[in-house]
């Protein structure tokens, strides 16, 4: 693997390569646009993420470079400059490389700056914006992110909480009639808790935490917020935090859960009668 300090000294060949920062959404593989599909199946290099599901790996061309990067909470197999290091040095030898991320690249992603890293080198990129997991799994939880009756905003904050370092306003987001939408935050639900409340959100707004939204395993916890603790404890990564009113709605407008029970019930009794 070439340090950064190498690939400044890597000779620039006569055709430089190009980089594709893709989205893939959140999960099911029929949530690609049509144009990710395509520069994902043309693609000389793919540089993917963990939250790229499995069955949008099954997209990828057999003759392409496959090269894992995934991350997870507490344990960074390859770090953000070694990933940084890969986009260039695989562009730089002219290769066409898809650098492809779960949900949205440029909502929590990272996005910009791996593009950054490719300036001071002169490389093209392109951005194919993926579904990001809110507005996904939401919808596949049958949660309205907005909705007159209940929610005018919705903010999406990130979970991932860097100790001493809080910036969040949380007195702006315990305010009532908007819709809060937690990326990576089961592992500080008890400080989402804490803060919310301490600046003035009751701790029986309802809450939901969506379980790997838009796939066959996908499970909605509900709850209120006092209770965010409990039901963080019970979900798995990847998961979101959905915190507001709309969540309740979820018993009514919960389409896929009604579906996937159905397509189950109907295997079992393919299973038992033939």
């Amino acid at each position: 693997m070439h340090t950064s300090d190498t690939l400044y000294a890597l000779s620039t060949p006569t055709k430089i390569g190009k980089v594709i920062l893709v989205g893939a959404g959140p999960g099911d593989p029929d949530l690609l646009t049509v144009k990710a599909l395509r520069v994902i199946q043309q693609a000389d290099a793919i540089i993917y993420d963990r939250l790229v599901s499995d069955e949008i790996i099954a997209l990828f061309r057999p003759h392409s470079q496959l090269i894992f990067v995934g991350k997870q909470a507490g344990n960074h197999c390859v770090p953000q400059q070694q990933i940084n290091n890969l986009l260039v040095e695989h562009a730089l030898a002219g290769k066409q490389v898809v650098r492809l991320k779960g949900g949205d690249p440029f909502i929590f992603g990272r996005g910009g700056e791996e593009l950054e890293a490719l300036l001071p080198f002169n490389i093209p990129f392109e951005v194919v914006p993926g579904i990001t997991a809110a507005s996904g799994c939401a919808a596949y939880a049958g949660i309205p992110l907005t909705h007159r009756d209940h929610a005018q905003s919705v903010q999406f904050i990130t979970g991932h909480l860097k100790q001493g370092q809080d910036q969040i306003d949380w007195l702006s987001l315990a305010r009532a009639k908007h819709t809060l939408v937690f990326y990576m935050g089961l592992n500080q639900s008890s400080v989402i808790r804490h803060k919310l409340s301490a600046y003035g959100m009751s701790l029986t707004t309802p809450i939901a935490i969506i379980e790997r939204g838009t796939t066959i395993h996908q499970r909605v916890l509900t709850g209120e917020l006092a209770q965010i603790d409990i039901l963080a404890q019970q979900a798995a990564s990847p998961a979101l935090i959905i915190i507001g009113s709309v969540t309740q709605l979820s018993q009514q407008l919960n389409w896929f859960q009604q579906q996937t029970d159905s397509m189950t019930h109907i295997e079992q009794c393919i299973e038992l009668y033939g």
